[in-house]
């Protein structure tokens, strides 16, 4: 029931960042705080759905497609319209085992229906609904958020940024973004780029105004703006320590209630924005889409005032970082693949170039790496230290999240990268000019890892479950991770966590997790909190799929 409740609690922390995206892309207007920077895909999403396009402003399109979006938390009938971009075989599977998730709302509140006092005790009956759940958020709520916010903010392509916290500078204005939703970070950042309020920090004292982020919204502006990373989860607290980051702004989701307490032994404003995630000794200004830009500019011109505030004595900014190219969106993918492609005999516009290096051994297969930072263990040595495993065993790693900064502040997403790689990977990213770690996001954009499986097995004519690929979440944290591993296995990929689940205590869960639910969803979970192990079985369980793909 726990495992159930967890499941629940990331499924609807995922969903509600969706709707918030809905919401925003409801109220965009020519005229408006946003504006629909990708028409091409609103359009795209729109045909998907069945919506007519011929004729219409693209911004009375944006409000029927957010509309319908909207419709698909507490639609009364029917499952999640985006189901459709699996295989068939994945289809089917799901409905034969009663998997196909309903509207998005209806699941979590069916969860923790299920988990209340004197309902389901069932073992198979809790794990199945966990998977349902979370398939609601991977291919509901996690896709909507991040197919609108591309429709919003642009379609992120590669582009170049740095990592760690040395990205903050001395002599300028630092302001941090923390958090999950960019409708905030897009906003602050489009403000504090402007000419006045730069003149504003130059009438202040500074030279200038620096941004950088923690946690997903981080990813979220570096993969369409290139703002640097400053860190990820654990590091959230040495932004402030750094005596030099003027206001941490933020929204919603791992942010820790010590920013609060901390700020206040320094000069740093801690800004909160969101009536879901209020906190002590912060200043709450309520952000909404409708007063986006005036909210944006008071926190802007906030933190430049308080930038005569700084201590000098206590400004200490390490000058640590690693420069990184981002923006692997699954588009971006497709199209570095194209440039590969022989254009006299191949088809553009397909993953085939991928599978054929697959197929021919150059690479032995991929790992998605995701998840969290976790105080129970060092942290990203784990992300890290599988990365460089699998990278020098021939296997391309496509990251996001908290592991996507730990990459990106240890060099891995540099292009430069590749001399620590394999031959063959090594010779993939040369030819097609890439890191050997792809930036595929924030948390919410696993849903693209999703859709990049769905194209790879259907290009391949395989089930997604036959792919030589796994998930590794290795330092999971967060209930959002625990709601991320149901929809990863829910949907055919084998998924290795180097921290215990919450179930542990119950030697039939575990047999469930890690075994049985291949009879529903053909994968399962591997845990193993030795990290040399935990690499090799994932490498193990790739060969193995190539063994039976005889590749």
């Amino acid at each position: 029931r726990n495992y159930l409740k967890f499941t629940a609690g990331g499924a609807a922390t995922h969903s509600d960042h969706g709707r918030e995206i809905c919401h925003t892309l409801y109220a965009s207007a020519a005229d408006g705080c946003y504006k629909v920077k990708d028409p091409d895909k609103l359009i795209r999403i729109a045909k998907e759905w069945g919506i007519e396009t011929e004729g219409k402003d693209i911004y009375d399109l944006a409000h029927e497609v957010a509309y319908e979006g909207l419709m698909e938390y507490g639609k009364p009938f029917g499952t999640q319209r985006f189901l459709k971009r699996a295989p068939e075989s994945q289809q089917k599977l799901w409905e034969e085992n009663e998997l196909a998730p309903r509207a998005i709302d209806r699941e979590v509140s069916c969860s923790l229906h299920m988990a209340h006092m004197g309902c389901s005790s069932k073992p198979e009956a809790l794990v199945k609904q966990s998977i349902r759940a979370g398939l609601s958020d991977g291919w509901g709520g996690s896709m909507m958020g991040t197919e609108f916010s591309d429709v919003l903010f642009g379609t992120p392509k590669p582009i170049d940024t740095e990592a760690n916290l040395g990205v903050m500078v001395e002599e300028n204005v630092n302001i941090v973004v923390h958090g999950h939703d960019p409708s905030l970070s897009e906003m602050i950042c489009e403000v504090a780029d402007s000419p006045e309020m730069i003149a504003y920090a130059k009438e202040m004292g500074a030279k200038g105004i620096t941004i950088s982020g923690v946690c997903c919204t981080s990813n979220e502006v570096a993969m369409r703006r290139g703002i640097p990373m400053a860190g990820n989860f654990l590091q959230q607290e040495n932004v402030v320590l750094t005596g030099a980051c003027e206001a941490i702004v933020v929204d919603v989701q791992c942010i820790f209630p010590a920013l609060g307490p901390l700020s206040k032994c320094f000069h740093t404003k801690f800004i909160t924005t969101s009536p879901i995630a209020q906190m002590p000794d912060s200043e709450f200004i309520r952000f909404d889409a409708h007063s986006a830009l005036e909210k944006a500019t008071q926190i802007v011109k906030l933190a430049i005032e308080n930038f005569k505030n700084r201590k000098p004595e206590l400004v200490y900014i390490p000058q640590m970082k690693q420069k990184a190219t981002v923006g692997y969106s699954t588009e971006a993918i497709v199209k570095a693949l194209d440039g590969v492609a022989n254009t006299q005999v191949d088809e553009l516009g397909t993953t085939k170039p991928l599978l054929q290096c697959i197929t021919s051994g150059v690479l032995r297969g991929a790992v998605a790496m995701v998840g969290c930072n976790n105080p129970k263990v060092r942290p990203d040595l784990a992300h890290i230290e599988l990365m460089k495993k699998m990278l020098e065993n021939d296997i391309i790693v496509i990251a996001s999240g908290c592991s996507a900064q730990a990459a990106a502040k240890a060099g891995l997403m540099d292009k430069a990268a590749k001399d620590i790689c394999g031959d063959g990977l090594k010779r993939v990213c040369e030819l097609a000019d890439i890191p050997p770690v792809l930036h595929m996001g924030s948390c919410v954009d696993i849903s693209r890892m999703l859709v990049l499986a769905a194209t790879l097995a259907k290009d391949a004519g395989l089930h997604i479950s036959q792919l030589p690929v796994v998930g590794c979440a290795p330092e999971w944290m967060s209930e959002k991770a625990v709601s991320i591993g149901n929809y990863v296995i829910g949907s055919g990929i084998d998924t290795f966590l180097g921290v215990d689940p919450y179930a542990s205590g119950s030697s039939e869960m575990v047999e469930i997790l890690t075994n049985g639910t291949r009879q529903w969803c053909e994968a399962a979970f591997t845990v193993e909190k030795d990290i040399d192990k935990l690499g090799d079985a994932m490498m193990a369980r790739i060969e193995e799929k190539r063994a039976a793909l005889g590749i």
